[in-house]
């Protein structure tokens, strides 16, 4: 059984806690491995890595991180097919699905290229009499990403890019569902040359992250999830003096007015009913349709259903992988 550990100061770290979870390919329904589930201790060590790192990285020269970054953003777009790849067998969506978020993780790479620009500060004469106003733009020194199982490359590369750039060492806390492809991207990033400990993951369940809005060193907090969970993130970091950004609650109501044309509208609800596995934040749980336009989408929607192929995310026929744990299936069905 494939044993899947945290990256820590620029390798491969296995567990010490002798807690662990399984991970799925959801294709098969089969455990393909375990995930190492980290203590409040080895969290610890991971934070005191990463503030070392912070240091000399913090007074790093811009230049040199948007180098770093351009190095990052050519691997990762060598490596796109790859981590495609590990995001389907271990989150289920399809190749093409996986491959767009590749891409899109890919542009926050793009846009940390070009931090000189972005961390310029500001000057402002005489805003008073006799009053200047100067900003100037530091790292705060070690950020944590805590993100979730529909996109595992996405969602931390939103994060890490930027974070990485503006000076920060990062530690990286993903889904225990789908671990590994955040394991690949912290291994392209020593590909790139970035300094070990400057980016870190952390496997692990609630433990891990209570560790984290816990650690003092840890001075701000990102989150992308659940409603009810990224309250309770933001309530407990900003208890802590933490500076925190908690996403949560994106699924989306669609109103389709009389007037509205009824096959391009049956056609976004079903892409957004199926795509990325129906997990996702665009994803489309509520069709709300006014008036007399009611049957004549349902008909619509109706008849694209049995044309939707459902099936291993690897298999180029699928228009939709399967659902990530049966527990979710259940869910969903609910």
């Amino acid at each position: 059984m494939r044993q899947i550990g945290h990256w820590v100061g620029g390798r491969a770290v296995a567990g010490s806690s002798g807690r662990s979870g399984p991970v799925f390919d959801p294709a098969r329904g089969e455990e393909t491995g375990r995930v190492a589930f980290a203590s409040a201790g080895e969290v610890s060590g991971v934070v005191k890595v990463a503030v070392d790192a912070a240091v000399e990285w913090g007074a790093s020269p811009l230049a040199r991180r948007a180098g770093l970054m351009f190095k990052l953003r050519e691997l990762i777009d060598g490596q796109r097919d790859e981590l495609a790849r590990i995001v389907t067998r271990e989150h289920g969506k399809v190749l093409d699905d996986a491959r767009g978020e590749v891409a899109r993780g890919l542009e926050c790479v793009e846009f940390a290229c070009g931090i000189p620009n972005l961390l310029k500060g500001a000057h402002s004469a005489e805003v008073s009499r006799g009053v200047d106003v100067h900003t100037v733009l530091e790292p705060l020194g070690v950020v944590a990403g805590i993100t979730p199982f529909n996109f595992p490359i996405m969602v931390p590369l939103w994060m890490l890019a930027n974070a990485v750039a503006c000076g920060n060492a990062f530690v990286l806390k993903p889904s225990e569902k789908d671990p590994s492809a955040s394991l690949r991207v912290a291994e392209l990033v020593r590909e790139a040359g970035f300094p070990d400990g400057v980016v870190n993951v952390v496997q692990g369940d609630r433990e891990a992250v209570d560790a984290l809005l816990a650690h003092r060193d840890v001075a701000a907090v990102s989150f992308v999830g659940s409603t009810p969970v990224a309250r309770s993130i933001y309530e407990t970091g900003t208890r802590q003096g933490k500076r925190v950004q908690a996403l949560g609650g994106a699924k989306n109501h669609m109103v389709v007015l009389p007037d509205a044309d009824v096959e391009a509208a049956a056609d976004a609800a079903v892409s957004a009913a199926y795509g990325s596995a129906g997990e996702r934040c665009m994803a489309i749980s509520v069709v709300v349709a006014v008036g007399s336009v009611a049957d004549r989408l349902v008909e619509a929607i109706a008849g694209r259903i049995p044309g939707v192929v459902v099936g291993p995310g690897e298999d180029r026929a699928s228009m939709m992988g399967p659902l990530i744990t049966r527990e979710h299936r259940a869910r969903v069905s609910s």
